[in-house]
């Protein structure tokens, strides 16, 4: 749903909000959400260029333009706002998480109640395309997470395209023709820059991935040359949202299990938290560098 908060002629909704141009666009989120909590990600890790933070506010490129992404009442002051940015901050904001049901959940199970409690309000952001999600993947396997931005922000600066303060995120296109010695310039290993060169030049039908199970999107993915669990386990949960996304191979997840319940099997806490996964891994990941774990 979007408003626009101004005085004529652009009134969708009236109110004294207004900006430098006399009109504030607000695209509504599902309440509750926190934007402090929710963009945490793109500040914690050093620098991101498609998803630069400045001065309290996200930009990023969406249609050819820089958009900008600011805490406002009842959702996020989005300039621009119209159909097509309006899709990729809402989908970026992760709007599409049933915080409700999770949350009603998470009351009855002890280790989780009172983390949903500190972090109310946070809803994981998600990549808004396919390509970039694998790709990030690809560059953050087996290195820190410092070190895996490092290299995607060189990537991006390297071949995406400058819009404003941001860069758009290279298309599968634009990678297609780059050499393994490109992108080992960048940081990347010889066999990571294999990866993604292959991913680029010969990609999975994109559209078609939505619309499988969770077990169809992972047969599909892992039959692609550098797509592994982890990998495909990430896709899932930070792009197409999945509920039951369960990333039992992560190290950082592994490390948040044990912070909050101790010594217990990875896999079979997941079945216990069924149907719920994936945003009790993320608020787990989010408690862990918050330093809530025991």
């Amino acid at each position: 749903m979007v408003s626009k908060r101004c005085g004529p002629p652009c009134a969708i909704r009236r109110s004294h909000a207004r900006n430098d141009n006399g009109c504030v666009a607000i695209l509504h989120l599902p309440e509750p959400y926190d934007f402090t909590l929710s963009t945490a990600r793109f500040r914690n890790w050093g620098r991101d260029l498609a998803n630069v933070w400045k001065d309290g506010a996200l930009y990023r490129a969406a249609a050819g333009r820089e958009v900008r992404i600011a805490a406002a009442r009842g959702g996020v002051d989005v300039e621009p706002l119209d159909a097509e940015t309006g899709l990729v901050v809402r989908k970026l904001l992760g709007a599409e998480f049933d915080l409700d049901g999770f949350y009603a959940f998470a009351a009855t199970e002890p280790v989780l109640a009172p983390l949903v409690t500190r972090l109310r309000g946070l809803r994981p952001p998600l990549a808004p395309d396919p390509f970039e999600t694998l790709v990030t993947s690809i560059t953050a396997q087996q290195v820190s997470l410092h070190a895996a931005f490092a290299i995607r922000s060189r990537l991006v600066e390297q071949f995406g395209e400058r819009v404003g303060r941001v860069h758009s995120f290279p298309t599968a296109e634009r990678l297609a023709s780059a050499s393994e010695d490109d992108l080992a310039a960048l940081g990347f290993s010889r066999r990571k820059a294999e990866y993604v060169l292959g991913l680029a030049r010969e990609p999975p039908a994109w559209d078609e991935l939505p619309l499988l199970d969770d077990d169809e999107v992972k047969a599909r993915l892992v039959a692609i040359r550098g797509l592994g669990e982890w990998t495909v386990d990430w896709f899932l949960a930070r792009h197409l949202a999945r509920p039951r996304a369960w990333p039992v191979g992560d190290l950082g997840l592994r490390k948040a299990v044990a912070a909050f319940y101790g010594d217990v099997e990875v896999l079979a806490l997941g079945r216990k938290l069924d149907p719920f996964q994936n945003l009790a891994a993320h608020y787990l990941l989010a408690g862990l560098y918050a330093g809530s774990g025991s």
